[in-house]
């Protein structure tokens, strides 16, 4: 399942086009605006590039770059000039459109947020990414969970965020709300080559999902992102990859929502994602239901504790330059201070 690179497509594909954008530098509004330009010249390349693609993904950061900058002035926000620069894009080349802002987030820390666009330039999917990558990233906790969308084609799409991926519990909650394909865009850099390849592949074969991944590439002169697109299928063999690592090349390829479908649907053996709520049916009508998973018990009830949280040495971002917060989660500054 390829359609080399989405060349040939069948009546139930979905093309998608994984952009390895080249990291810039972004510092100011003037940096902002001719970066969001680069993106929506970009969008016009893909479509030129592949009149089959459904769908153009750009990595977390394309806009910002990795600096860690929360300065208001190139915070963004939904209703902004650049998001509105993307929906025009989008509709210009009859596309959808995965993109990455850091958003405007009054009386507290901005949020990295990825929106999905159609190609009437509605948008249609709005995430906060749940999980930055501590101690490393500024940004907010994202509050809205893994919103899962009818995408192109009728395909069922979620998104989530760089290292959501390095938590199973994200895929797992994306397939488990219907998420045939998962996005996962990141700005990662060289170290994390092994773990984002392994980790792509197990959130598609644990959730016999498809999921397309994407890093920013190249230099900024003080980081190395690394491109390493991959689209994977269900099974958890990928079906395209970025090899050169070589940046503003788009990786394209053919997926089959409808060969989800009936995997999920005729699978026995490893139907992991209903397995799980159904365990040993074989042997027992139904399977049990229960959870007998302490963690997940405990994170609900707001005691979660690991044997060893005590001995834990990082606990906030002064390693990374972040003063200690002394806001609770939800507070805004302001409420804090008082």
């Amino acid at each position: 399942m390829n359609g080399l690179g989405g060349l040939n497509k069948s009546d139930n594909g979905v093309v998608i086009g994984l952009v390895q954008l080249q990291l810039p530098v972004v510092k100011t509004r003037a940096d902002l605006a001719a970066q969001t330009q680069r993106i929506v010249d970009m969008v016009g390349k893909a479509r030129r590039n592949l009149g089959t693609m459904d769908l153009v993904v750009f990595p977390e950061y394309a806009l910002h770059g990795l600096s860690m900058d929360t300065n208001p002035d190139i915070m963004c926000r939904l209703d902004g000039p650049e998001v509105a620069a993307f929906k025009q894009a989008c509709r210009d080349n009859s596309i959808w459109g995965c993109f990455s802002i850091m958003e405007r987030n009054p009386g507290a820390n901005p949020y990295n947020s990825g929106i999905v666009i159609d190609d009437q330039g509605e948008v249609k999917l709005y995430y906060r990414k749940l999980h930055p990558w501590v101690p490393v990233e500024p940004w907010e906790p994202g509050d809205l969970g893994i919103p899962v969308i009818d995408g192109p084609k009728g395909c069922k799409l979620a998104l989530i965020i760089c290292h959501d991926g390095m938590f199973p519990e994200m895929s797992r909650e994306a397939a488990y709300k219907g998420a045939e394909i998962m996005l996962r865009t990141a700005g990662y850099t060289a170290p994390i080559r092994d773990a984002w390849r392994f980790t792509n592949q197990a959130n598609s074969f644990h959730n016999l999902m498809v999921t397309a991944n994407v890093c920013m590439c190249g230099s900024d002169g003080t980081f190395d992102s690394m491109g390493e697109a991959m689209i994977v299928n269900f099974d958890g063999s990928i079906i395209a990859e970025g090899r050169t690592g070589r940046a503003d090349e788009i990786i394209t390829a053919e997926v089959r929502p409808d060969l989800v479908r009936e995997a999920r649907a005729n699978w026995g053996v490893e139907n992991n994602i209903y397995q799980l709520g159904h365990r040993g049916f074989s042997a027992v009508k139904g399977g049990a239901q229960d959870c007998p998973y302490s963690f997940m018990q405990d994170l609900v009830a707001g005691r979660y504790h690991l044997p060893w949280e005590d001995t834990v040495n990082v606990t906030d971002g002064q390693a990374s330059g972040f003063a200690p917060p002394a806001r609770l989660y939800g507070q805004k500054f302001q409420e804090a201070a008082e």
